[in-house]
């Protein structure tokens, strides 16, 4: 699907025909049109649309390419795992082509409220990327805690499953995250070839400030799921061993009265089959079983 913007007053408008032109999941045709008539590498065109190809930069005889990661839309269906998408940037002299897969606000956020030039726009596609990123660390850090309270009073699988996939997504990111900084740092190094002017290398160089930032809060993130998973694989253990203890309790419990009642029940000559109170004393036996098998507890600390 092609949508169509222009930089009109600073700002990012959505138009009939414009020389930037961004294409969500292209069709067949679309991609004949890219190779046959924008010129546009067929290779560098299919790794713009791989989620597993790392970010680059290339240079065309009459334009730059280059892919950069960003963070998919997370949907339930994933399950906790949060994915990585490529986005491939064609950059002429005289527009900007724009290929993901899937869809992603690339235009919108404060990074976008002013915007210069082809080059200009790029720099804050980067940043708005980098803050995409940021933010969805926010939330695996606060699903994390979730599920770190669910495994302290549960024994299911299904939450360090969950953990698990958090994990991976976390080392799916650092390196997305890695490859950004990369790229970023060919871009300043080439930046004749994009003709910046100073303020765009200063702006350059916060972003890789930016993107340097996130990458070690991915890290720790990180980090500390790693270090803490076999401590959550402990507690579940533990859970277990604590039920186990309550289900032995409770079964010696029950077992040490019926022996003393199956002794009285047996169909031969016992003592006080005879008396007329034998009942209650034999469940008087049965009860102060009990009471001495909860004090042997206590006093084992079982």
């Amino acid at each position: 699907m092609l949508h169509e913007y222009s930089i009109e007053n600073n700002k990012i408008n959505t138009v009939a025909s414009g020389n930037i032109k961004l294409f969500y999941n292209p069709t067949e045709e679309e991609k004949e049109l890219l190779i046959d008539v924008y010129k546009l590498d067929e290779h560098t065109l299919s790794s713009a649309l791989d989620d597993d190809e790392l970010s680059r930069m290339e240079t065309e005889p009459d334009h730059i390419a280059m892919i950069i990661k960003s963070p998919r839309k997370y949907v339930p269906r994933d399950e906790y795992l949060f994915r990585v998408m490529s986005i491939g940037l064609f950059l002429f002299n005289d527009k900007l082509i724009i290929v993901t897969n899937d869809e992603v606000d690339l235009f919108q956020g404060k990074q976008m409220q002013t915007v210069n030039s082809l080059a200009d726009l790029i720099f804050k596609i980067i940043y708005r990327l980098i803050f995409n990123f940021l933010e969805h660390l926010k939330i695996i850090n606060k699903i994390s805690d979730s599920l770190e309270h669910k495994i302290n009073s549960a024994m299911e699988n299904k939450y360090l499953i969950n953990l698990f996939s958090l994990e991976k997504s976390l080392v799916y990111y650092l390196n997305a995250i890695n490859s950004n900084g990369v790229l970023i740092e060919k871009i300043k190094t080439n930046a004749t070839k994009f003709d910046l002017q100073q303020t765009e290398i200063e702006m350059l160089e916060d972003i890789i400030i930016e993107n340097t930032q996130c990458y070690r809060q991915a890290d720790i993130y990180a980090n500390i799921l790693a270090g803490l998973m076999d401590a959550r694989v402990s507690i579940v253990s533990n859970n277990l061993n604590v039920l186990m203890k309550t289900l032995n309790i409770i079964t010696l419990s029950i077992m040490v009265p019926t022996f003393v009642v199956s002794a009285f029940s047996m169909n031969v000559k016992i003592p006080l089959q005879t008396h007329e109170n034998a009942f209650f004393i034999v469940m008087g036996l049965a009860s102060l079983s009990v009471i001495g098998l909860l004090i042997l507890m206590w006093w084992k600390k079982w």
